[in-house]
């Protein structure tokens, strides 16, 4: 795999950062991209702890600007083609449906959604008329399961899931590899550093207030059986080294695989009691 050479985003936290130096490790060329370039150092750091080469390129990307885009489509005439894009990243936004504002519903959609949008839309063309690549985005178990009080989050990845499954049967025909990879719970910062509230949601006016505290009393019990965020990188570096990714979905996690079926085939009314009652509402 040396030579070729990947583009991620979101590269300097949770899984981008872990996916970086795993795809470092693999001997390829990353394009490692971040709102905030001065966190390239924690990337070099761990680099040189891990013993593994740094990425070759460092970029400042903020998926949310269009001025950063076009910066963007502007450096990768100056860079290699590239192979592989990660769409990585992306946030999580609490708050219970009545009370997220539409600006902060906007705000989830432009980094989740429109952000993963607008870098495939500088990454395509080139791998077109090459006539092959790989796409790889980061999605969530959210995108196929809705949770109380993600509303915003949720229905982020459920577009994220749908334009991909589009994307990949567009491009298929030119060569392109698209993926979905799907996590359940795990101890990256997206639940801490990574996750905002909406306004409303923390105020003590709330009529959600002790719902919210119910959802966040179960994930901080479960915190502790989160997974290991490595193996989500391995997954991702797993994908990159294979000539052809032949599924579009990966879901990965504890207990993941089995919620999904289970989401899939109880009724409606049995799937709704275990959510209430697992949260007493």
């Amino acid at each position: 795999m040396i030579g070729k050479t990947i583009l991620i985003t979101g590269a300097s936290s949770g899984f981008g950062l872990i996916t970086t130096i795993e795809l470092c490790r693999r001997g390829f060329e990353v394009i490692a991209t971040m709102r905030d370039l001065t966190n390239k150092d924690t990337i070099i750091k761990l680099c040189q702890q891990n013993e593994v080469a740094s990425p070759t390129y460092f970029l400042q990307l903020d998926v949310t600007n269009s001025n950063s885009i076009e910066n963007l489509a502007v450096n990768l005439e100056a860079l290699p083609p590239i192979d592989i894009l990660i769409n990585n990243a992306g946030f999580a936004l609490g708050g219970f449906a009545e009370e997220v504002s539409l600006q902060e519903y906007k705000e989830q959609f432009e980094t989740n959604l429109f952000g993963v949008i607008s870098v495939t839309h500088a990454v395509l063309p080139n791998m077109r008329e090459r006539g092959e690549g790989k796409i790889i985005n980061v999605s969530s178990i959210s995108g196929i399961i809705a949770f109380p009080g993600l509303s915003a989050y949720v229905a982020s990845k459920h577009a994220l899931e749908g334009w991909t499954e589009c994307l990949r049967l567009e491009v298929k025909p030119f060569g392109i590899d698209v993926a979905l990879i799907e996590p359940g719970s795990f101890q990256t910062n997206i639940w801490t550093k990574g996750k905002r509230i909406a306004k409303s949601s923390l105020l003590k006016s709330s009529p959600y207030r002790s719902y919210m505290r119910a959802i966040e009393n179960e994930m901080e019990k479960g915190r502790s059986s989160y997974g290991e965020p490595q193996i989500v990188a391995l997954l991702i570096t797993e994908l990159c080294l294979r000539k052809q990714i032949k599924k579009l979905r990966y879901p990965i996690g504890k207990g993941v695989r089995t919620i999904i079926f289970l989401k899939h085939f109880l009724p409606w009314l049995f799937w709704e009691q275990i959510v209430l009652k697992k949260l007493k509402q």
